[in-house]
């Protein structure tokens, strides 16, 4: 096993681990993201591998036609020195470079319509990936957005509620203070006409029934004044009418 390989495995069984657990939406849309990343990469790899090997055939092909090329020279040469039998084995090398050539030709046109097809499928990956990122962001944003709006509605519905028991409690604390009003209000009243004693009030009761003798008095002396002061200018009133 490669190391690429082995790398790539973990990467994928870490991924695949997390996606089984994943609970927020946001982190299964960036484990998708990764892992869409990590093919890419494998692809590019792959890619890279093919490519080498198309590169290590053009090297062997120039190689082979090269060899070719210096086998038809030299048959010449010893064509021109009148050995033949020199030129024949130099022809025959010659037709064994070529038959390599055309071997080697065949399989870098193989290759080559891999490379070709790697290209144009990592091409087309990194476009999808590109993409698959954009609408991510999108989807998050709005998940987020979606998510701020359900707090916000959590807490105006706790607000609501947290309102109704303020009115609740104020309107027991105003029910409380009517009771204490009328208490307060029935309390005077009864100290008032004695049935109860006011405790901060520290006369006997003798002085109190003359206190209010005194100042029953004091009302009715000033009545008698009023009224004789009303007799006294009534006349005059009338005479100078």
């Amino acid at each position: 096993m490669s190391l690429f390989k082995h790398a790539s495995e973990i990467v994928q069984a870490r991924i695949n681990h997390f996606l089984d657990n994943a609970e927020d939406p946001s982190e299964t849309l960036d484990l998708s993201y990764e892992k869409m990343m990590s093919n890419l990469q494998d692809t590019k790899r792959h890619l890279a591998d093919v490519a080498t090997e198309k590169l290590s055939l053009e090297h062997q092909m120039a190689d082979a036609k090269k060899a070719a090329d210096q086998a038809d020279a030299d048959a010449r040469t010893a064509l021109q020195a009148n050995r033949e039998d020199l030129a024949k084995a130099e022809l025959t090398q010659k037709q064994a470079a070529l038959a390599k050539l055309q071997s080697l030709q065949e399989a870098h046109d193989k290759i080559a319509a891999q490379v070709d097809k790697l290209t144009e499928f990592e091409t087309k990956l990194q476009d999808r990936i590109e993409s698959f990122r954009t609408q991510k962001e999108v989807m998050k944003g709005e998940l987020a957005a979606s998510q701020a709006e359900i707090q916000a509605e959590n807490s105006l519905s706790g607000l609501g509620k947290g309102m109704n028991d303020a009115g609740e409690a104020m309107q027991r604390v105003q029910d409380r203070l009517g009771q204490s009003q009328s208490k307060a209000e029935a309390m005077e009243a009864l100290m008032d006409s004695g049935a109860i004693d006011d405790p901060l009030d520290h006369r006997s009761k003798t002085d109190k029934e003359m206190a209010q003798l005194r100042e029953q008095s004091g009302v009715d002396d000033d009545l008698a004044r009023l009224k004789a002061e009303m007799a006294k200018s009534q006349p005059a009133k009338d005479s100078g009418s």
